[in-house]
């Protein structure tokens, strides 16, 4: 027993009357603690606790430690408003409880507030198990429910059903009676018209209905009725649906909708516009006669129903407008794609026309072929930007962590946009100086690849004489890594300020090529922040026209042991002794044409298959050492590249199984590239063809081998 347990009212203290007794009983302090004095057997039993002290470890010592914690706001706030408005009665409650072991229970629980000798307040409280009761309260609940939905169903057979029901016309009125009987669960008020009779009888009216038709409802005239649906109308419909209501309600127009269809409704609003309720009547002919002289009329709310079907309206009314969005953003791409593949495509095909044309003019036929190289550049710039921004958007792009030598990759930047800039008499300064830690870990190419993005951006947009700036600060610095924040800044044309809130979006640019005279494709800088954003960096612009632009990326980076010594080079093979056999694998015998002229005019030796199945055979029929080489397409028929791969990497002749395997493929994307790697490939390169990476990369692997 605790220690407090003289804290027990007098008549209360005697520990074997309180332990005997049925039910729960415990005690517990008023204060902010709550703290539990006392508890008899009974309250152990419902916790299912074997002893006090199990008791009070399992609750905490508190009532808080008693009640469900998703119940005891609400039960703490339940007694205080009972304590509040009587504070001579039990206060009551019901609670969920978790006993020891986690099962969980419903109490009820009658309570007293009382103050002891002392002046200290304190609970007493009987309690006792209600978990049967809630229990059935469930099932009857349920059923009633399920009740209910039979009903529902069943309401439209038994009304088609009636007329074929009625056999003696004695029994005519009984059955109406059981009809109306059966409608007035679902519905607030029903009527029986007898239109042949001129009269109306209501068998149940709501609330509303009560002051146009009175407490006791008796047999109504045809000509009341109008007065009564006026009364209605006034002082319940909404004032926009009280003249229809009236004109639908109105019996000459109910017995011509009948002998359209047995069953009609009317909708109309209670309140006002701005929170109606929604009413529906439901008429039903239940006479034999064609005239339609009886039917019966349902009032019912249909609220929940109406405001389900405004939901789902305006749902697909958001849906109708972000697929609209959708497609205008569609239109915006496709135009885009439009405009600026058919500018290149126009030079290229101008320019074949016109070098066709002066075939006996050298220097005038190196030009057009000059400008045709330029336009293709361009085309398959736009088409390599459209592939790395579909490519970002799916979210499998994986980042790799290389060793990095920042100053070293700042100045390759230098060197890419060098030429470009000299063309401009740009003046293009590098400052890499406020660098503490140079050697980071990093996907090098990915950081390049934005940086010489933003510098390309800077030289195009900066007017001849001009300059720009690539520059590195080093933020801060903990342990293992380093903030770094990279700029290119430039004195162009600048950006208007109402562009920078876009100007990362797809296809935006502030003036187009027609315009600016500047060639581009508005994704560059989608691209580049897309790949900022996957290294888990950010990229901020700022401008002002006329006087320049400037672009920051801010990033983070794992930073290496200085200490460390830096990996050596590979070596560069020795050149090749002998003429180099090629194997040619493609199904397009265009590119097999363009790729066999262009290698044998490097000094290769080639031979063609039209698939990969083909490929092996060729392999598997060859001498050892017969290929030195096989340049493998992705996609053929009867057997891809991977398959192919596969297949040729299996063989038993060692020679011929480790036969170096280059995928040349328009499958362009890192996916791809990894795919090549896993089905056994030596290197993957992109279509276009790319001469002299092609040409080096041949002379490298294959020099390697030797």
């Amino acid at each position: 027993m605790p220690d407090n347990y003289q804290l027990l009212p007098p008549m209360l203290k005697s520990q074997q009357i309180t332990d005997e007794m049925p039910g729960g009983f415990f005690i517990y302090r008023a204060d902010e603690s709550e703290e539990i004095i006392y508890a008899n057997k009974a309250m152990l039993r419902i916790f299912n606790c074997g002893t006090m002290e199990e008791f009070l470890a399992h609750t905490g010592s508190s009532f808080k430690g008693i009640v469900h914690p998703d119940d005891l706001d609400a039960v703490e706030r339940s007694i205080r408003q009972q304590i509040a408005v009587s504070k001579y009665d039990l206060d009551y409650v019901e609670y969920r409880i978790i006993q020891k072991g986690g099962q969980i229970r419903w109490i009820e629980d009658y309570g007293h507030f009382i103050r002891n000798d002392s002046g200290e307040g304190v609970y007493y409280v009987f309690a006792a198990d209600a978990t049967e009761k809630h229990r059935q309260m469930l099932e009857e609940k349920e059923s009633l429910l399920q009740a209910g939905r039979l009903r529902e169903q069943k309401m439209q057979s038994r009304m088609e059903a009636y007329d074929r029901e009625l056999k003696v016309i004695n029994q005519e009125h009984l059955r109406q009676l059981e009809l109306i009987e059966g409608l007035s669960i679902d519905y607030e008020s029903i009527f029986f018209v007898d239109a042949g009779a001129g009269i109306f009888r209501p068998y149940r009216i709501s609330d509303r209905l009560r002051r146009p038709f009175g407490i006791q409802p008796r047999i109504y005239t045809f000509a009341e009725f109008p007065g009564l649906a006026a009364s209605y109308a006034a002082l319940w419909v909404c004032p926009e649906d009280r003249e229809d209501f009236c004109v639908s309600a109105n019996f000459d127009h109910i017995r011509r909708m009948l002998s359209q269809d047995k069953v009609f409704h009317i909708n109309y609003r209670l309140g006002n516009k701005e929170d109606p309720a929604y009413m529906q009547l439901c008429i039903v002919s239940v006479g034999t006669f064609k005239d339609h002289r009886q039917f019966v009329v349902g009032c019912r709310n249909i609220d929940d129903a109406i405001r389900q079907e405004l939901k789902q309206a305006k749902i697909l009314e958001e849906a109708l407008a972000h697929a609209k969005a959708s497609l205008a953003v569609k239109k915006h791409f496709l135009d885009n794609m439009s405009h600026d593949i058919r500018t290149p495509m126009n030079a290229i095909t101008g320019f074949t026309a016109l070098a066709k044309a002066h075939l006996s003019e050298p220097d005038r036929l190196s030009g057009y072929l000059d400008k045709t190289a330029a336009a293709s550049a361009q085309l398959l710039a736009l088409l390599d930007s459209v592939l790395e921004l579909s490519e970002l958007e799916t979210g499998k792009t994986c980042l790799s962590e290389n060793k990095c030598d920042l100053p070293a990759l700042l100045r390759h930047v230098e060197h890419v946009l060098q030429p470009q800039a000299d063309a401009k008499n740009i003046i293009l300064s590098l400052e890499i100086d406020r660098l503490t830690h140079c050697h980071v870990y990093c996907d090098d190419k990915r950081l390049e690849n934005c940086l010489v993005r933003l510098g390309d951006n800077a030289v195009k947009y900066t007017k001849n004489g001009g300059k720009v700036t690539l520059s590195v600060t080093e933020l801060k610095a903990s342990q293992d890594f380093a903030v770094y924040r990279f700029d290119v800044e430039d004195n162009g044309i600048g950006i208007r300020q109402e562009f920078l809130t876009h100007i990362f979006a797809p296809f935006e640019r502030q003036s187009n090529t027609t315009y600016s005279g500047v060639p581009g494709t508005g994704l560059g800088l989608t691209i580049t922040k897309s790949m900022v954003e996957i290294m888990g960096g950010a990229i901020e612009a700022s401008s002002s026209l006329g006087k320049g632009s400037r672009f920051t990326v801010t990033i983070s980076f794992r930073v290496q042991d200085e200490k460390g010594t830096p990996d050596a080079l590979p070596a560069a093979p020795e050149a090749h002794s002998l003429p180099i056999r090629i194997l040619l694998a493609d199904d397009n015998a265009l590119n097999l044409e363009l790729e066999t002229e262009l290698l044998n005019d490097a000094g290769f030796l080639t031979e063609t298959a039209a698939d990969g199945s083909i490929a092996f055979e060729k392999v598997k029929n060859s001498p050892p050492g017969y290929y030195d080489l096989i340049l493998m397409d992705i996609q053929m028929p009867v057997m891809d590249g991977y398959r192919a791969t596969n297949a040729i990497r299996e063989l038993e002749d060692p020679t011929l199984a480790n036969i170096p395997i280059v995928a040349l493929s328009a499958n362009a994307f890192d996916e791809d590239r990894k795919k090549s790697m896993e089905s056994g490939m030596n290197a993957h390169l992109s279509k276009p063809v790319n001469i002299p990476q092609l040409l080096d990369l041949i002379e490298y692997i294959v020099c390697a081998r030797e």
